[in-house]
C-alpha cells in the first residue's frame, strides 16, 4: 500500500533563512518521491528575514504547506507535539532547518514503512561549513536485535533522519518538553510500547556540525538532562539497575569531561562513527 507522507520541520530564531532554505528545498523539490504536505513549524518569534523566507517556501512549494505559529519559544519537543498535531497523514518525516536531505532519502524510507515498520532512521554524513566539507559519518544499528539492544546504553536513531508512525508517537505520549533528550525518550517510549523498528545503514542526510557541537553535549545542563532520561528509563522498565547505572556512570561522566576527550568518546563509544579517510 502506497502511504502518503507529512514532513515536519521546525524552525526558530536562531535558524539561517539560506540554511532553512536549502533544508526545505533538499527534502520537498528535489526529492525523487517527495512528500505530500509539510508542515513548518515557527517556534516563537523570527526574524524579519526568516519569516519571508518561510512565507516565501511555503508560497512557491509543490506540495500543500501549513505553517504553525507559536506565540512564544517553547522548545524542540513542544514545538514539535504542536505540528504532529497538524500533520494530515499518519506517516511523518523528520527534518531540521540546517540539514541537508539526499534526493532519493523518501524513496528509500518510505517503503520500508511500507512494509510495515513504525520507526525507521538512516545514517548520516556529518559537514561543516558547505555540505562538501565531509568531516565522517554515523552509522546506526540496522538489525531490530541490534536496535533494541543499543537503545538501551545510546540512541541508536539520528533523530534528523527518521520517519514514523504518528499515531503510535502520539499514544506513547508524543515528544513531552523534555530538553536535550525528548527524541531519546520518544524512541524508548515507542520500544517499550512495540514498535517496529529499522534503520538504513546508508547516510540520507546531511547533518551540519557547527562551531561548538560537541561543546554543547557537555556541562551542568546536559548531565541533569542525562541523569533525568535515565531515572526516566527506569520508571517506564526500559532499561534494568545494572543499566541504569552503567549509563549514570559513562553517559554521566561523558557530560563532564574535558571537550576533546569528549569529541574522542562521542565518536569511539556514543555514536557509530567513521571518520573521512
Amino acid at each position: 500500500m502506497t502511504e502518503k507522507l507529512s514532513l515536519l520541520l521546525p524552525v526558530w530564531a536562531g535558524d539561517r533563512p539560506d540554511f532553512l532554505t536549502e533544508a526545505f528545498r533538499s527534502t520537498v523539490t528535489e526529492q525523487t518521491r517527495r512528500p505530500d504536505h509539510v508542515v513548518i513549524v515557527r517556534d516563537g518569534p523570527v526574524t524579519p528575514a526568516l519569516d519571508a523566507c518561510i512565507a516565501e517556501l511555503a508560497a512557491s512549494s509543490p506540495v500543500p504547506v501549513d505553517v504553525v505559529t507559536l506565540e512564544s519559544n517553547v522548545g524542540l519537543g513542544p514545538a514539535l507535539d504542536a505540528g504532529l498535531e497538524a500533520c494530515r497523514h499518519d506517516v511523518v518525516a523528520r527534518m531540521d532547518a540546517d540539514d541537508v536531505s539526499l534526493p532519493h532519502r523518501f524513496a528509500v524510507q518510505l517503503p520500508m514503512i511500507e512494509s510495515g515498520l513504525d520507526l525507521v532512521g538512516s545514517g548520516l554524513i556529518e559537514f561543516g561549513t558547505h555540505a562538501g566539507d565531509v568531516v565522517g559519518t554515523r552509522t546506526p544499528p540496522t538489525d531490530p536485535a541490534d536496535i533494541d539492544a543499543r537503545a538501551r546504553f545510546a540512541d541508536p536513531f539520528n533523530h534528523p533522519t527518521v520517519v514514523y508512525r504518528r499515531d503510535l508517537v502520539r499514544s506513547v505520549g508524543g515528544y513531552t518538553d523534555f530538553a536535550l533528550m525528548e527524541d531519546y525518550l520518544l524512541w524508548a517510549k515507542m520500544i517499550v510500547a512495540g514498535a517496529r523498528v529499522g534503520n538504513v545503514a546508508e547516510p540520507l542526510v546531511q547533518y551540519r556540525v557547527g562551531a561548538g557541537a560537541y561543546a554543547r553535549r557537555g556541562g551542568l545542563a546536559q548531565l541533569r538532562a542525562e541523569l533525568a532520561v535515565q531515572r526516566r528509563f527506569r520508571r517506564i522498565g526500559f532499561t534494568t539497575r545494572m543499566q541504569f547505572l552503567r549509563n549514570v556512570a559513562v553517559r554521566g561522566g561523558y557530560r563532564l569531561v574535558p571537550e576533546r576527550v569528549r569529541r574522542l568518546a562521542y565518536r569511539r563509544v556514543i555514536a557509530t562513527y567513521r571518520e573521512r579517510s
